[in-house]
């Protein structure tokens, strides 16, 4: 399966694909052809698993990696010839697919015109072996356009995410994750019929803890009710065999007014959200795909039912993704409601969406990139003021990242103010807590654990009648100026219990969380609980007890 590439003046060097393994041989000695090129490039078949199994031997379980086997043996593939070396090495190459607002008349076309030359983009890091001789590295260097800057030596293998393998490869239960069933709330176990629940109350979802399968359900039951009229619903990243995706189609060829707006540009997921673009048009759905120059990140139902006191509007808000498989690895908050505030936000929403229109001030929903950098700096500044007066003030958000300056500048104010804040940021945090005179007041962590945090929070005391949002957006420059985001409030008072002991327990997990310090430098929490808020979620989210209990 392997095709040795010597270089040669007919054989320049090959196109490498963006991420792929391949190795520079350094030979000596005339080929067959009474020449001595030097230098061949060997690329690892893509058809192979990386980590290959060894047969068990006395109860051992042993794996070697492709390129091991193939640097051991790569002298076979030059008969004659003596090899002085082999490296492996791969290129990493820009995956942002560029698309011309004032050249595009079809934005699909476009897309999967780009989609084409993605494996091939251009070059912006080069690994290599750590013993890569200095005039191999300088060639490779030249041949990809980079300079030492853009250059990464690695001992060992370039891509370690192939050990992943090894979870599935090996039977050993007691070095895995417990399995788990995500709960039902006992509310939408009690009913067959989510709408009169929902005309009951809102229903608030912590996805994995509780599963997704009400949120699938409620379109379902949309798409085949006779009394639903309309759906309409925003995609970013659904997979390429989503239920959801079925029941919309479904419910287009059954006559209902099926809206979706796809966005296209959810990288890595271009191709699956054209495929469902095609399928949902095909059905009859009316597909769109957001406004150019702004992704449309918000995660949004709206369904309009025919009842006897009139139209009624039934929506689901999320802070993650339609996607039945990551809504088991990820953890995101989802509310259903029948709030008619709400419906008709997410109509106007809908509306500037769909025809562009201008979106008037909208009652409870806050709305990037018009509304929620504004909201959320006053409501920081709202904060400040209570703390100034000495009424209870205090900031909770819980982000995937924090990166956007004025928002930065608006919490170093609070903190100077008396607000204490909290932030778990999982990823990237511009800002420095602990820092004195700036931001005593802030501490910042992140949760690494068995599901990737994802939920985006923010809880704010506002003098004893908290308001708490979860939403679509983290606190990032195009989260906020360059998407179209939606952050929604968690209003009933026992679901604004449930957020609030959520994110205790977060604070409070000693076991998965990592402090920033004031130097920029992350240390692990240290604590007497021995407690992972995750592992409490799963166990106790149907009963919940107080923190104090653990």
């Amino acid at each position: 399966m392997l095709s040795p590439l010597a270089l040669d003046p007919a054989r320049p060097f090959p196109k490498i694909l963006n991420k792929s393994l391949n190795f520079a041989v350094v030979v000596e000695g005339e080929d067959g052809f009474g020449r001595n090129s030097g230098l061949a490039v060997v690329q690892a078949p893509r058809s192979l698993p990386r980590l290959i199994k060894l047969p068990d031997e006395l109860g051992s379980r042993n794996f070697v990696f492709l390129g091991t086997i193939v640097e051991a043996f790569v002298s076979k593939l030059f008969a004659g010839m003596h090899m002085r070396g082999c490296y492996q090495f791969r290129v990493t190459r820009n995956s942002d697919l560029f698309v011309e607002q004032e050249e595009v008349d079809d934005l699909l076309r476009a897309v999967e015109g780009e989609l084409a030359s993605r494996r091939f983009g251009d070059a912006v890091r080069l690994e290599t072996a750590h013993d890569c001789p200095d005039e191999i590295l300088n060639f490779l260097l030249a041949q990809f356009g980079l300079s030492s800057d853009d250059l990464y030596k690695v001992s060992g293998q370039v891509n370690l995410n192939r050990l992943m393998a090894v979870y599935d490869l090996v039977d050993r239960t007691e070095l895995k994750y417990t399995p788990f069933a995500p709960s039902v709330p006992e509310r939408l176990r009690m009913g067959s019929d989510l709408f009169s629940t929902l005309r009951a109350g809102d229903v608030l979802l912590h996805h994995p803890f509780q599963g997704f399968g009400p949120v699938t359900d409620f379109i379902k039951q949309a798409a085949s009710d006779p009394q639903v009229l309309a759906i309409k619903q925003t995609l970013y990243r659904a997979g390429s065999d989503s239920t959801i995706v079925d029941a919309l189609a479904e419910a287009a060829q059954a006559g209902k007014d099926v809206t979706v707006i796809i966005e296209l540009r959810a990288r890595f997921d271009e191709e699956a959200n054209i495929d469902i673009a095609t399928k949902l048009q095909e059905a009859g759905a009316h597909v769109m795909y957001g406004v150019f120059g702004f992704k449309t990140h918000a995660k949004l139902v709206m369904v309009v039912r025919r009842e006897e006191k009139g139209l009624r509007r039934y929506c689901h808000m999320g802070t993650g993704n339609y996607h039945a498989k990551t809504a088991r690895l990820y953890t995101d908050y989802g509310l259903m409601t029948a709030d008619e505030s709400i419906g008709e936000d997410i109509h106007e929403i809908f509306l500037q969406l769909t025809g562009l229109t201008r979106v008037p001030r909208l009652r409870k929903l806050l709305h990037a990139p018009f509304s929620l950098h504004q909201a959320l700096l006053a409501k920081i500044e709202r904060e400040s003021a209570h703390a100034s007066a000495g009424k209870p003030a205090r900031i909770i958000a819980k982000l995937n990242a924090l990166t956007e300056p004025t928002v930065i500048q608006a919490l170093y104010r609070a903190s100077r103010a008396g607000v204490d804040i909290d932030l778990i940021v999982r990823g990237v945090c511009c800002l420095l807590p602990g820092v004195p005179g700036v931001s005593d007041r802030i501490k910042v962590r992140s949760i690494v654990g068995r599901f990737l945090e994802h939920s985006r929070v923010y809880y704010f005391e506002n003098a004893g009648t908290r308001e708490i949002y979860c939403g679509s957006a983290d606190w990032m420059d195009r989260n906020l100026f360059r998407r179209i985001e939606v952050a929604f409030p968690v209003e009933a008072p026992e679901l604004q219990s449930r957020v609030a002991e959520d994110l205790k327990l977060y604070l409070a997990d000693d076991t998965q969380a990592w402090v920033l310090k004031s130097t920029g430098h992350y240390a692990r929490a240290e604590g007497s609980l021995h407690l992972c808020a995750q592992t409490r979620l799963l166990s106790l989210y149907d009963e919940r007890v107080p923190l104090t209990d653990a």
